[in-house]
Formats: structure tokens, C-alpha cells, sequence
């Protein structure tokens, strides 16, 4: 099984703040991994620096073998990035801003209709496409851009809160398409989710990062099997709470 994400004692530090603390992790082709912790834990300062925003103060961290600092140019061309905070550009309609982001992908214009046409189906949007985004709701808009995320079949999607304003029927709707997505084209996918019914749903192995070091790591199942939970939110807050 290939290895998509390759984590070795990464380490970040803002100021007088160590962000990321030396962790190392995998992340396998066709897997879904969640990175889940409390607020400020480290978890988007990770998907940062492999998403090339952010470089590591020391450790290592590689995509299908790039090294993220080094090689930064060809993550990109293999990746997809969705921030927590993710914008759109709201003089465009919906099928004008998928049309100019395949653009910077596509080989040729049959490309470009392709991936819109995927990018339709993964929002859900229809008839709305033809609208411009000012006239969305935030709801819309993150259907909008998680389909602009996976649209171009990337090896790697870095989604952070990926369900983020979005009702509990288009956010089953983008969960099925994202594990749709890892499996059929075995894209590798990296969240980040404060929501523990969608880590459990999703994610085929789970690490729980905290004050900027991974605490566990494993399957959802085996986590809470170690923890005698019923669920993640039960493992969440007892090792939050023996590690202080």
C-alpha cells in the first residue's frame, strides 16, 4: 500500500508557542485519516504545512515522497487544500468559479467539462450553479467548495472541518461523496473534524492531538474499545482528561 503522507518528529513553533510538537504519523493511499483535538491543538498549523503554506521549523513531512519544503511545487500539482475558512468569489456564478479552478488543472476544454460536470454532482447544487455565489448561503458555499476540492481527483484532499454550516442532510451528502471518493479513485484524504459522528463515519484510522503532540492513534473501533466507550466523544474527553 503506497504511502500518501509520511510525518517524521514534525515540529512548529510560533514565537514562544510550540504548535506541533514532534509528531509523526502515515496516512495510506485510499485511507481517510482524522486528525481530531481541541481548539489549538495543532491541527490546521499540520495541514498547513502539508498543504506547503506553512514550513516546519524541523522534522520532516512528504507527500507520495515529496518533501513538502524541497519538492513544494509538485505537492501542490497533487493535492487539494480546504480551509476551515474557505472562500469563493462572489461576482462569479457557481459553474463559472469550478470552470476558472479546473482551468489551472485541466489538459484541455473536454478537462474542464469533466470536472465541472463531476463538481455538479458532488455539490448537489443543480440549478444553482447558474447563480452567482453572493446569492448563496454559507451552506452553499462550503457544498461549493468541497466539490471544487475533490472535482479535480487529487491524490491527496486536505480537508479541514469539511462539513463546516452545513445541515445534517448535505452534510451525509458530502460525507458519502468523500468516502465515496478515497475508495474509488483511492485518494488519500487528511481531516480535520470537531464533529465525532463524522470522524467515526469516515475515518479509517484516527490520531487525537493535543497541545500540539499526538496522544493515540488507531482505528475508531479500536480506540474505543481501549477507552470502554461508546463512542468517540467519550474517548475524546477521557484522554484529554488523563493528559491534561
Amino acid at each position: 500500500m503506497d504511502i500518501a503522507v509520511e510525518v517524521k518528529d514534525l515540529v512548529k513553533v510560533f514565537g514562544n508557542i510550540r504548535a506541533i510538537d514532534g509528531i509523526s504519523f502515515n496516512v495510506h493511499s485510499g485511507e481517510i485519516y482524522g486528525l481530531i483535538g481541541p481548539n489549538g491543538a495543532g491541527k490546521t498549523t499540520t495541514l498547513r504545512i502539508l498543504a506547503t503554506l506553512l514550513q516546519p521549523t524541523s522534522g520532516t513531512a512528504k507527500v507520495f515522497g515529496y518533501n513538502v519544503v524541497r519538492d513544494a511545487e509538485n505537492v501542490r500539482k497533487i493535492i487539494s487544500y480546504l480551509p476551515e475558512e474557505a472562500g469563493a468569489y462572489n461576482q462569479l456564478t457557481g459553474r463559472e468559479y469550478l470552470e476558472f479552478m479546473a482551468s489551472f488543472i485541466a489538459k484541455n476544454e473536454e478537462d474542464v467539462k469533466s470536472m465541472v460536470a463531476e463538481a455538479a454532482q458532488i455539490s448537489g447544487l443543480g440549478k444553482r450553479l447558474s447563480d452567482k455565489i453572493k446569492t448563496y448561503s454559507k451552506g452553499m458555499k462550503r457544498r461549493l467548495l468541497v466539490a471544487r476540492a475533490l472535482m479535480i481527483k487529487p491524490k491527496l484532499a486536505i480537508l479541514d472541518e469539511p462539513t463546516s454550516g452545513l445541515d445534517v442532510i448535505h452534510a451525509v451528502h458530502v460525507r458519502k461523496i468523500i468516502k465515496e471518493y478515497a475508495q474509488k479513485y483511492k485518494i488519500a484524504v487528511l481531516i480535520s473534524s470537531h464533529n465525532m459522528l463524522e470522524v467515526e463515519y469516515l475515518c479509517d484510522r484516527i490520531a487525537l492531538i493535543n497541545k500540539g503532540k499526538i496522544l493515540i492513534e488507531g482505528t475508531p473501533s479500536e480506540l474505543k474499545e481501549k477507552y470502554n466507550a461508546s463512542n468517540l466523544e467519550e474517548v475524546f474527553a477521557s484522554v484529554v482528561s488523563i493528559h491534561g
